[in-house]
């Protein structure tokens, strides 16, 4: 089937009269808007499923190394009752498990989802469940079920006409909440996500968690103020109020005093990349010292200490102490770097490769481990990885040769090969940039090679 656009696009031409009107506002309310294509027409069924508003109709085709590394995220935010975006995790946990092809998964957390909209807005059934019941009608579909695919775009033609868009043009709120939600995880499109946003909050301001997440999403000039009132509205989301703090400290305010209190607050709720946890302790490094970071990190680690998130976030914060340290890093700071680091790796093997170019490179400070440190290297060299991995892997590298092995040749030439690979990254730039640097330095050995190179590559 051909993949639909992300976009929300209005049916062509127009249908008048009561029963026709009434199709209208159901198709545009909670199915995708679009034509669908003759390819697609195999089947009333299948035409009824390719216009539906869920993950499977969102173009969420990431690789398997994305897919893995977006369901350890998920994982991390947890699953503390209150929390007003479990609904949303559960339904993309649900597709992120059936695109691993764990298809019982797939239907549990989609069972999940159900229950986990119904307690939060205390009702059994409302507009929130429309995604969740496309995405079911999809997986029994994809099982053979024809019956209860059916059976679950009844219910959202159902919710459609008890619970009707304000707009025939426009998709639900609910749907462009959790559609901007969702497509945060995938997408960069930042504008396509604010503008769900902005849409659904537009229908439904009285939604604090809607506002909130957008404004910590989206950077724009008067980001303070909004988040000040954001605040003021949402005072119990300490995400939300860490970020203010770091806003407010980047203005120049002294924040000292206020994030050591804040702190506080952190450490007493439980853990979650959502609790606020690895924000406080980047306040605390740039703006308190790092050395108060890393005792706060130790701190969590002593009050929770099988929580693997705070082990990721404590490894790297103890990665950065060593990186940039105006002074020798002690042995024994080094050792717990290379423990922690250990640990997480086995706590995420699924998506360990930045620790462990992390942890190659924290024994390449240490004189009596640099041959562990190169022997890492190699062995992640000689691994079968995707485009983004390699680049991510060749960019570490180049850097590694030319700081601790003083091979500056190499060092080159593997920022070369980050940026022969056709895909954007953040670290293909990085390596373009240093080879545009190189470039401008006209002592260099490698001068003519670097201009040429440069000049014949290609934009993927």
């Amino acid at each position: 089937m051909q993949s639909r656009n992300l976009k929300d696009v209005s049916w062509a031409g127009s249908e008048q009269g009561g029963g026709k009107g009434a199709i209208v506002a159901f198709r545009d309310t909670f199915y995708a808007p679009g034509p669908i294509c003759a390819a697609q027409s195999q089947t009333p069924l299948v035409s009824k499923l390719e216009a539906l508003q869920c993950h499977f109709t969102w173009d969420l085709d990431p690789s398997r190394s994305k897919l893995l590394h977006r369901r350890d995220k998920l994982v991390d935010i947890g699953t503390e009752e209150g929390n007003s975006w479990l609904g949303h995790i559960y339904n993309l946990r649900g597709f992120i498990q059936y695109k691993l092809g764990l298809i019982e998964d797939a239907q549990s957390f989609f069972n999940k989802a159900a229950e986990a909209f119904r307690q939060m807005r205390k009702a059994d059934d409302g507009p929130w469940l429309a995604v969740n019941y496309g995405n079911l009608a999809w997986l029994h579909h994809h099982l053979g079920d024809q019956a209860e695919s059916e059976a679950y775009l009844s219910k959202v033609e159902a919710l459609m006409k008890k619970y009707p868009s304000p707009s025939q043009d426009e998709l639900h709120a609910e749907i462009y909440a959790e559609k901007a939600w969702t497509l945060m995880k995938f997408s960069t499109d930042r504008e396509l996500v604010t503008d769900y946003f902005q849409k659904a909050i537009r229908m439904q301001p009285d939604m604090v968690e809607w506002n909130t997440c957008h404004i910590l999403y989206s950077k724009t000039d008067d980001v303070l103020e909004k988040m000040r009132v954001a605040k003021e509205q949402d005072p119990e989301n300490l995400s939300l109020a860490v970020y203010y703090l770091e806003q407010r400290a980047k203005k120049g305010e002294r924040i000292e005093d206020e994030a050591r209190e804040l702190a506080r607050r952190v450490l007493r709720n439980p853990v979650s990349s959502h609790s606020g946890i690895k924000g406080i302790l980047r306040v605390y490094r740039y703006y308190v010292s790092f050395d108060e970071a890393i005792d706060l990190a130790e701190e969590a680690l002593e009050n929770h200490p099988d929580e693997r998130y705070l082990k990721r976030c404590a490894a790297l914060y103890y990665k950065w102490f060593i990186y940039f340290s105006s002074s020798r890093p002690k042995q024994s700071t080094i050792d717990r770097a290379i423990s922690l680091l250990k640990e997480v790796i086995s706590l995420y093997p699924h998506c360990s490769l930045m620790k462990e170019v992390d942890l190659a490179n924290i024994y390449a400070k240490s004189n009596h481990t640099k041959a562990i440190a190169e022997q890492m290297y190699q062995e992640l060299l000689e691994s079968d990885l995707e485009p983004a991995d390699k680049q991510l892997l060749y960019n570490n590298y180049a850097k590694y040769l030319k700081c601790d092995r003083q091979e500056y040749q190499r060092s080159v030439q593997y920022h070369m090969k980050v940026a022969a690979i056709p895909h954007q990254s953040s670290f293909r730039r990085n390596s373009i940039k240093i080879l545009e640097k190189m470039k401008n330095r006209r002592s260099n050995p490698m001068l003519r090679e670097i201009e040429e190179f440069l000049e014949n590559l290609q934009e993927p």
